[in-house]
């Protein structure tokens, strides 16, 4: 479980066999380190007495030695070195002496019965000078002088098994001694780490059931070990603490279902809104339809069938826009209430819910007004009247509404618009007759400009000078045949005749510019070099 919550597992260990451990590996390594350093120097010390006993020996043999060399007599010394039989360990003692050419010859020698004769040492009398220990035995050599002058030597060979039963049986009696201090150390770690580790458990029994049943008022009682009580008060300030937001968490919750059930209402007042202004665009796109087969039936105005038929499509883009923002509510809305009933509604989710509403209201709002506006452009159009509608706005804020209602038929290419535009621009005007005429010019270069071309770009430039507002549009698109450039603005003028083209998408944007909004509006265009318009009108800046 630790593995798949927080990545590779861990390597675990309790603090109870740790503490045992510890304790023993301390008891351990200090048990070894001084047992061997008091072994090692027993050792030393037996060495040194062995080395000392030889040379009281070799200065013994020495002493009683000068008579014996300087009568010749080797039997007398014989007798005499035998008497060391008693020392068990020297092995050999052998008495050189010096000739008169300065050479050394065999005098007398004593050799332990099981040991037998050892050879000569001539070659290393002034090399065992000072105790040598090797291959089980300690060599020692003496001079023997008379007077100064030096007649001879002794040489003698000691065993160290002694010193080795020795050893031996202080190492079996030094891992006696460890072993019963480990026990020892062992029980005394043992009821050392149960002090500890009770508290510990007792803490973590405690949390585990404060974590189960989420009583949050129990508390930690107090403890003998200051650590483990500091520990406990310190828990028992988080409990006061997390009772006290648990408490305030409550208080919160009752304050958002009351603000659900609140806008709960708000959502099926609006919701009810949305539906009655649905039914009314309906009402009106139908009545534009009947309008429609009514110009149909007559074969004078047998052209303005087309154009309803274009404006019709027209309108469709921003009632699907709209329509496609109020389902997208009411599943937001449906989830919403889902989550209330469920009683796990959030302030994230309602918070995340009330700005997509926001958004979505005023997609609905800005699109279902777009579509207003268009039909009654059309309307003003068929019955040549006025548009009075008049208004404050932002000209960028519109320029974005215009690209944001066309975007499903830009974003399906690869084309480009560019705005020039002062963010802060705001004028009195008609922003309907605007917008459309901006969709008119984008939608106459989607469909003309752009239709051999893969990327194309459409430039929108707005200033403002002397209260009157200069719109320049611009594409780089195929252009305008001279045959037609000087009928573009006429009814039913189109390229696409027999492929869907009614021909009044530039004469809806002459009589906006024209008549709606009172200005002008001027075409320049050559077949493979664009497009470029240049429109002003009246304006009041704020």
């Amino acid at each position: 479980m630790t593995e798949g919550l927080m990545g590779p597992a861990l390597k675990v260990s309790s603090i109870k066999s740790a503490l045992i451990w510890v304790v023993m590996l301390i008891c351990s390594i200090t048990l070894c380190v001084s047992l061997t350093i008091a072994t090692l120097q027993d050792v030393k010390a037996e060495k040194k007495n062995l080395s000392e006993q030889l040379h009281s020996y070799a200065a013994i043999i020495a002493f009683n030695a000068v008579g014996s060399i300087e009568t010749d007599d080797s039997e007398v010394e014989d007798k005499r070195i035998a008497s060391f039989a008693a020392e068990s360990r020297l092995h050999n003692i052998h008495i050189y002496k010096v000739q008169e050419n300065g050479e050394l010859s065999f005098f007398a020698s004593y050799n332990r019965r099981d040991v037998g004769p050892y050879p000569t040492q001539f070659n290393k009398v002034e090399q065992y000078q000072n105790a040598t220990i090797g291959d089980g035995v300690m060599e020692l050599t003496k001079k023997i002088e008379s007077d100064g002058k030096l007649i001879g030597y002794v040489y003698m060979r000691a065993s160290l098994d002694e010193l080795s039963r020795y050893v031996q049986n202080r190492v079996l009696f030094d891992i006696l001694i460890a072993l019963c201090s480990l026990i020892g150390a062992f029980i005394i770690a043992n009821r050392l780490q149960r002090r500890f580790t009770k508290p510990l458990y007792s803490l973590l029994a405690l949390v585990q059931k404060i974590s189960k049943e989420k009583d949050y008022q129990i508390r930690v009682p107090s403890m003998e070990i200051v650590e483990f009580h500091n520990l406990g008060r310190a828990i028992n300030t988080m409990l006061d603490r997390t009772e006290q937001q648990m408490t305030k968490l409550r208080s919160a919750e009752s304050e958002i279902r009351q603000l659900n059930q609140d806008l709960e209402q708000k959502i099926n007042d609006r919701t009810l809104a949305l539906k009655t202004s649905n039914q009314d665009l309906l009402n009106t796109l139908s009545t534009l339809h009947q309008y429609q087969n009514q110009i149909v039936e007559t074969e004078k105005m047998a052209s303005l069938g087309q154009m309803v038929a274009g404006v019709a499509h027209e309108v469709n883009t921003p009632i699907g826009l709209g329509v496609t923002a109020s389902t997208l509510m009411q599943d937001k809305l449906a989830e919403i209430q889902k989550a209330f009933d469920d009683k796990k509604l959030t302030s994230n989710q309602l918070a995340k819910f009330l700005g997509d509403s926001a958004e979505n209201l005023g997609i609905i709002y800005r699109n279902l007004e777009r579509a207003a506006n268009l039909i009654r452009s059309f309307k003003q159009v068929a019955v040549d009247q006025s548009n009075d509608n008049r208004r404050y706005f932002n000209m960028y804020q519109l320029l974005n509404e215009v690209l944001l209602s066309l975007r499903p038929n830009l974003k399906k290419t690869q084309h480009q618009v560019i705005l020039n535009c002062d963010e802060k621009l705001e004028l009195e005007s008609k922003p309907g007759p605007i917008s459309q005429i901006l969709i008119n010019l984008i939608m106459n270069s989607l469909i003309h400009a752009f239709e051999n071309k893969e990327q194309g770009t459409m430039t929108i430039s707005v200033t403002l000078a002397n209260s009157r507002c200069y719109l320049h549009y611009q594409d780089n698109g195929a252009g305008v045949p001279e045959n037609i450039k000087k009928r573009i603005f006429d009814p039913f003028v189109t390229t696409k005749r027999g492929e869907g083209g009614s021909g009044l998408g530039m004469h809806l944007v002459y009589n906006l510019v024209t008549q709606a909004l009172n200005g002008k509006i001027q075409l320049e265009s050559s077949l493979d070099h664009g497009i470029d318009i240049q429109i002003d009108f009246p304006v009041i800046p704020k």
